[in-house]
């Protein structure tokens, strides 16, 4: 069976924030050859997350049309425990951050489209 999501539980809900812990196994399958000996989980399935977890809890949000200020700070490897903050501003803008043990491993901004 393919794996692509983390097991997440829900820490926080608000209006316009969400905090979520997520649990990154490693049979999913975004770690298959990248890399063999020393698997990291890429920063395009960073950003795939934040989007479908987003579109998940702010369902007016429809299409990301930029993403700004994208930082990847600390590699995320199989077996990690990640907090990952998510923060609607009212101008059809999500701040998102992932941080595991206080320390913050990527984070960016998404302007989305609106229904």
């Amino acid at each position: 069976m393919t794996k692509l999501f983390p097991a997440v539980q829900l820490l926080q809900r608000y209006d316009n924030k969400v905090e979520l812990q997520l649990d990154i196994q490693a049979d999913i399958t975004y770690f298959e050859g990248h890399f063999p000996n020393a698997p990291v989980l890429a920063g395009v399935t960073q950003l795939h997350w934040v989007v479908e977890y987003c579109k998940q809890y702010f369902p007016q949000l429809t299409a990301v049309s930029s993403v700004e200020v994208l930082k990847f700070q600390l590699m995320i490897r199989p077996n990690d425990s990640l907090t990952l903050l998510l923060e609607r501003t009212a101008d059809a803008t999500v701040l998102f951050s992932y941080s595991r043990q206080g320390s913050k491993v990527a984070s960016g901004r998404l302007k989305w489209a609106l229904l």
